[in-house]
């Protein structure tokens, strides 16, 4: 595989990857964990994707997300998913007004740039596919009248892996629809020892916007310009389609799937200051991009442990483009 691979900082784009750079630095003040977490928040935004983080209460995830949609300069909001909550909670609904006797339309919070969807696995099934559904169309059709959603629109929803208690867990079809999941995790010894030296609710206050709604927009567009090898297209095919005949799967990659993966390697590339797609870019998203779409034949639907295992094995089978 030849790829001419340039980085940005030879090229006019310099400033921008220099803004990328500038959140980065801007997100660990915040955030004292492994520094590919940020790498993949950042990817979900420019790839127009969305992020499921599955972990237990009490690891980041509200401060980082706040902080990611503050040094991107984007409107920010935040639902607590509970078992009671409606789609109108989310999406919003029309409204009588005494006044002129009409029905007005109320936007939820929804509507925002960035949105942190908690415990998004404590909602009613109805309130989940509404949301969703959403969530992928970019709009939402209230009383046969269409509302858009922001263009950057983000979500970053998240589930506790560990409790089943009063929860609906999302289904193999709305998992797909994340572009992304993983998990934060603990931190280590030093960086807890860090953390309790620093007062992150102080920190946050201090991400500034880094980034312009223009300079975003043309990120974007360097994502989808970035040039991505035949030789690794064929490589993420390969992989999906030997998923999909495997016995010990249930269910294996589609080819939305395969489509993500493109898109998040593009992402990563610019993320890290180049034009091309690289092979180790595409192997370091696999497992985040890919694990959560699998459905083992044994163990538990929600044992990420599991898939990861499985797709590593699907990985080695297929031979790495040179």
């Amino acid at each position: 595989m030849d790829t001419k691979v340039m980085n940005y900082a030879e090229t006019s784009e310099v400033d921008l990857v220099e803004k990328i750079r500038q959140v980065q630095q801007s997100l660990s003040k915040v955030w004292l964990g492994d520094s590919f977490i940020l790498d993949l928040m950042l990817v979900a935004v420019l790839a127009r994707g969305h992020l499921l983080l599955e972990d237990v209460p009490g690891v980041g995830k509200t401060t980082l997300a706040k902080s990611l949609a503050r040094a991107l300069g984007m409107e920010f909001n935040r639902v607590q998913f509970t078992n009671d909550i409606l789609p109108a909670d989310i999406l919003g609904g029309s409204v009588y007004n005494p006044v002129d006797g009409n029905f007005n339309f109320v936007p939820g919070p929804i509507f925002t740039d960035f949105l942190l969807a908690d415990e998004i696995n404590r909602a009613s099934t109805r309130s989940q596919s509404a949301f969703l559904q959403a969530m992928e169309e970019g709009a939402i059709s209230i009383d046969g009248i269409s509302h858009m959603l922001s263009p950057q629109f983000t979500v970053i929803a998240t589930q506790n892996p560990i409790d089943y208690d009063s929860t609906n867990p999302l289904p193999e079809a709305q998992l797909d629809r994340f572009l992304i999941a993983t998990s934060i995790g603990y931190p280590n010894r030093d960086q807890e020892l860090a953390l309790l030296e620093t007062s992150q609710q102080a920190a946050g206050a201090r991400v500034n916007a880094v980034l312009s709604v223009e300079e975003f927009l043309q990120l974007k567009g360097q994502v989808e310009a970035a040039f991505m090898h035949e030789d690794l297209s064929q490589y993420i095919v390969d992989i999906a389609r030997l998923s999909r005949e495997d016995e010990r799967l249930r269910l294996g990659i589609s080819p939305r799937g395969s489509i993500h993966l493109v898109q998040a390697a593009k992402a990563l590339a610019v993320v890290r200051g180049r034009n091309a797609v690289t092979a180790e870019d595409v192997q370091q998203l696999i497992v985040p991009v890919w694990s959560h779409r699998l459905l083992p034949r044994h163990g538990r639907d929600q044992d990420r442990t599991a898939s990861v295992e499985l797709l590593d094995d699907l990985v080695r089978q297929v031979p790495v483009p040179r």
